[in-house]
């Protein structure tokens, strides 16, 4: 199994609080390659919530993005904000679906799509206020 994508790392725990508590519905996305062809009406449960453990999730935002037939392995693009432990993983094992490989590619829209593997750099002013007002129409920032 494969896990590669976005992490933020900060010294800030005001920050860090805001980008992981589920509260603030940070959005986080997700590529993930799964075992077997996905059904729509297994799509349409992640969007409406599935039970893992003793709770069920808040609705995703699903995307189909590839189905490979000859491999019989499907690709999504899911959008969470909660972002417990593990949660993606387990989703997709409620509606009958092994991981094979997860990608988190963005956090609260700032993506790392240009970013080799192994390899970091800073937020920009800009992308630490997208995170600090994700979800708001504030103008102003404490970090201009």
């Amino acid at each position: 199994m494969y896990t590669s994508g976005a992490l933020i790392l900060s010294n800030d725990g005001d920050f860090v609080y805001k980008v992981t508590h589920p509260k603030h519905e940070i959005e986080k996305t997700y590529t993930v390659t799964i075992k077997g062809i996905v059904k729509n009406e297994e799509v349409e449960a992640l969007r409406k919530g599935v039970k893992i453990e003793n709770y069920i999730t808040k609705p995703a935002k699903v995307k189909i993005l590839k189905i490979d037939e000859e491999k019989r392995e499907s690709r999504l693009e899911i959008t969470i904000h909660e972002g417990k432990n593990r949660q993606i993983r387990k989703m997709c094992e409620a509606i009958g679906h092994k991981v094979l490989a997860l990608h988190r590619s963005k956090i609260a829209g700032i993506g790392v799509k240009d970013l080799s593997l192994g390899k970091w750099r800073y937020l920009s002013n800009k992308e630490v206020n997208k995170i600090l007002f994700f979800g708001t129409e504030k103008k102003n920032s404490l970090y201009n």
